[in-house]
């Protein structure tokens, strides 16, 4: 739900669910209960205009990836962004620009330090 608040910017639930149904069958009410838990951890904020409610992200793509990494980390890997970052490589297809944008941020993290 975020990344289609990114997307499109702020929406309803009706339109967050019509985007969401396109791709999957879920009900109007499960969207809505994931916006309320969303907006209790602060991921999504609400504002109301006449009847409906508007929903929008707390904050932009990069800063919630960043944060949500940074917990995973903590929470799964000890604190550590290499032994994250090489659990989800060993998981996943790398393509050539992919592996290129690694060796690129590796080297500047050497140049760092």
């Amino acid at each position: 739900m975020l990344r289609i608040l990114w997307e499109r910017g702020p929406s309803t639930v009706r339109d967050l669910h019509e985007e969401i149904a396109n791709r999957r069958n879920v009900g109007y009410t499960s969207v809505l209960k994931l916006l309320q838990i969303m907006t209790e951890k602060g991921l999504v904020e609400r504002e109301e205009s006449g009847k409906a409610h508007i929903y929008h992200p707390a904050a932009t793509q990069h800063e919630t990836q960043d944060q949500l990494v940074r917990d995973m980390s903590e929470r799964l890997f000890a604190g550590s962004a290499a032994q994250l970052a090489m659990r989800a490589l060993a998981m996943e297809p790398v393509n050539d620009e992919e592996l290129e944008e690694l060796r690129n941020l590796i080297e500047r993290k050497r140049q760092r330090q």
